[in-house]
């Protein structure tokens, strides 16, 4: 049974790397992570103003909502969005892991007493 654990956390641990690493993987999560974070960043966010400010406040406020927009949301999305991803493949991994663990278990717990000494 030690040896059956053993192997399967063995072959989690490799499907991880694989999907972490393998250059088609990578393609797929990359190409995955583009059109999420190209979603995120489409919609609209905007910020209302309780009092109108005066123009330049506005103008000033304005140039600093387009900056952060472009310059500073995308790489920060695109960097989330790829953890988010790639913690995605890898709870999948370890739900199939915890699967085959407890098919191994009720395996070994459907043999006769028996047969287990």
């Amino acid at each position: 049974m030690h040896s059956k654990f053993h192997q399967l956390l063995h072959d989690y641990k490799l499907e991880v790397f694989k999907v972490e690493h393998d250059r088609r993987s990578t393609e797929q999560i990359t190409d995955e992570c583009v059109s999420i974070a190209d979603d995120v960043l489409a919609q609209k966010f905007n910020y209302h103003f309780h009092k109108l400010p005066d123009a330049n406040r506005a103008e000033i406020i304005n140039m600093i909502s387009n900056y952060t927009r472009e310059a500073i949301l995308p790489p920060v999305v695109s960097k989330l969005v790829q953890r988010q991803v790639v913690l995605e493949k890898r709870v999948d991994r370890l739900a199939k892991l915890v699967e085959n663990l407890l098919e191994a278990l009720s395996d070994r717990s459907e043999t006769p007493a028996s047969a287990r000494r």
